[in-house]
């Protein structure tokens, strides 16, 4: 058979020459055979990731991001679960970690022979980096992870990639089970198994379309290095994995199942496990989006009311879908019955004043002829004790209350309200408290006291300043919305 033949017996037979592995000019290390006893369905992952969920009790106890390692053979299909479950999380702030980058660069003599380098081997990664990033990272501190060249089989000096603290973390790479310090920080172990001869052909597809590599290079990679380092060392991790994924990026309902278990994990904030009563919004790029804009300190005051209103429609929307409804059947225009609900009746909105009349249009908008009451509560710093006005519907206490105000600081302005409604005769349980952002210690504040009413926000904030703003926060609401701020004077 000709040299220059490009088929895949001759280049396999081609392959079975003398070789060195990772940084190992001495072959292939031996390893035990793979484990039997394989985790082989999703039902066993509950048991498996809850004892490493991030999720804590205690409210003043940092929240560290979920860690999700993703391994696999080659070409099988890890990235394309990963963007998957990036798509998914998308409510969360997700970050990949690529093993690849953290090859370690050639020295001049492997790059003489570097078709006899096996970059399949754990010796080719710089585990102990890999370590310091992903503890870095679960710290909650940034890490600038190194961009390597395969083309020069060389990290690039000039550049780095900056990855920033997240609420999700996903390491993802052939070998990312195999050390076992790397494998405890993960909360949750996927393993992607797909066909070796589909893997096979995708690996020849991606090298030598991306990384410029010809058939026959690909194929003698494949026999001598690729195939031994799966059988030797990616196989066996496969016994660590939580759930193993037929099929790859192809398994949709996989990965679905997966996703609805890490937003069961993370949750949308701790506080919401410590508080049932406590509701976020769904996030989306376009929340996410609109909360970017209306926290700029520079947004002009046009496009900050425009957004403003956006989100606050979204969170009365949201509210109102915590009220009572009645079951209610009508005739469609085609002559059939639809069964649907029937909104409340006895509802009113009361707006704290002045920031929580941002909030009546948008109120009016959803329900058409709602009544809105007004309370006006003076506040000094941490104080916000004093009524100073309050005008409300005669009949409020048989009325279901939607109390307004944009922003939970500390709380104490909400707890005079609250209590004021409850004087009225309002039921803690029939009021609905909305509100663009709050802080932990404003849903503190009012949880203990009221943990009958229900709080509905967009966002949960870090924390206050020691003057009581919330952080990041975005200024003063009132001032901002009706253009009263001291800039504009």
């Amino acid at each position: 058979m000709p040299e220059d033949s490009t088929s895949i017996d001759y280049a396999m037979e081609k392959a079975s020459g003398p070789h060195f592995s990772g940084l190992r000019f001495d072959g292939l290390l031996s390893s035990s055979p793979p484990n039997s006893s394989v985790v082989s369905s999703l039902s066993h992952l509950r048991s498996a990731v809850s004892s490493s969920s991030p999720a804590s009790s205690d409210p003043d106890a940092p929240k560290q991001p979920f860690i999700i390692g993703v391994s696999g053979g080659t070409a099988s299909g890890k990235t394309t679960v990963c963007d998957m479950i990036i798509q998914q999380l998308h409510d969360h702030r997700v970050v990949l970690v690529n093993q690849d980058s953290f090859y370690r660069g050639l020295t001049s003599e492997e790059l003489q022979r570097v078709q006899e380098y096996n970059f399949d081997h754990p010796d080719a990664f710089d585990t102990e980096q890999l370590l310091h990033c992903a503890v870095t990272l679960k710290s909650g501190q940034p890490y600038q992870v190194p961009i390597y060249d395969f083309k020069t089989h060389q990290r690039r000096s000039d550049t780095f990639r900056q990855v920033n603290a997240s609420d999700v973390i996903i390491l993802e790479g052939i070998l990312v089970f195999h050390d076992s310090r790397v494998r405890n920080l993960m909360n949750m172990k996927i393993f992607v198994d797909t066909d070796a001869d589909v893997r096979l052909a995708r690996r020849i597809r991606r090298d030598t379309v991306e990384r410029g590599r010809d058939v026959n290079s690909v194929l003698e990679q494949y026999a001598k290095f690729v195939k031994p380092a799966f059988d030797d060392f990616v196989l066996p991790s496969k016994k660590y994995a939580d759930v193993i994924i037929p099929r790859g990026g192809d398994n949709h309902v996989a990965v679905d199942l997966i996703t609805q278990h890490i937003h069961t994990k993370l949750g949308q904030h701790d506080l919401c496990k410590i508080y049932p009563n406590v509701y976020v919004i769904q996030s989306t790029f376009q929340i996410r989006g609109m909360h970017t804009l209306i926290r700029e300190k520079d947004i002009s005051k046009h496009d900050f009311v425009f957004y403003s209103d956006r989100l606050i429609r979204l969170v009365v929307e949201h509210g109102l879908g915590h009220l009572p409804f009645t079951e209610k059947q009508v005739v469609t225009p085609t002559g059939a019955v639809y069964t649907g609900v029937d909104f409340c009746k006895k509802l009113c909105g009361v707006s704290i004043i002045r920031s929580g009349e941002s909030m009546e249009n948008a109120l009016r908008a959803c329900c058409k002829g709602i009544k809105i009451g007004k309370i006006l509560i003076h506040r000094d710093g941490d104080n916000g004790k004093q009524l100073i006005y309050e005008k409300l519907p005669h009949d409020i206490s048989e009325r279901h209350v939607l109390l307004l105000d944009p922003v939970l600081a500390t709380g104490n302005s909400a707890n005079q309200a609250i209590e004021l409604l409850i004087q009225k005769g309002v039921p803690e349980s029939h009021i609905i408290f909305l509100n663009l952002i709050s802080a932990p210690e404003g849903i503190h504040c009012v949880c203990k006291r009221f943990p009958a009413l229900k709080i509905v926000t967009s966002e949960i904030d870090q924390c206050l300043n020691q003057e009581f703003r919330v952080i990041p926060g975005l200024g003063e609401f009132g001032d901002r919305y009706f253009g009263t701020d001291e800039e504009d004077q």
